[in-house]
């Protein structure tokens, strides 16, 4: 098992929640810390990307 360090530690509820389908949904203060966009259509992406048409809105 990969061990995180302090400062890239996940906090549930801070960095993430569970959906009540039991997947784990990252938030968007963990998208800023990330600092860049992964471009899979995350729920709360801050960066704005649109998946259907692989464009940024903002």
């Amino acid at each position: 098992m990969i061990e995180q360090s302090k400062e890239n530690k996940m906090t549930e509820g801070e960095d993430f929640y569970y959906t009540p389908e039991g997947y784990k949904c990252f938030t968007e203060k963990h998208h800023l810390k990330r600092g860049y966009c992964c471009k899979s259509g995350c729920r709360h992406c801050p960066y704005g990307f649109d998946k259907k048409t692989g464009t940024n809105k903002k």
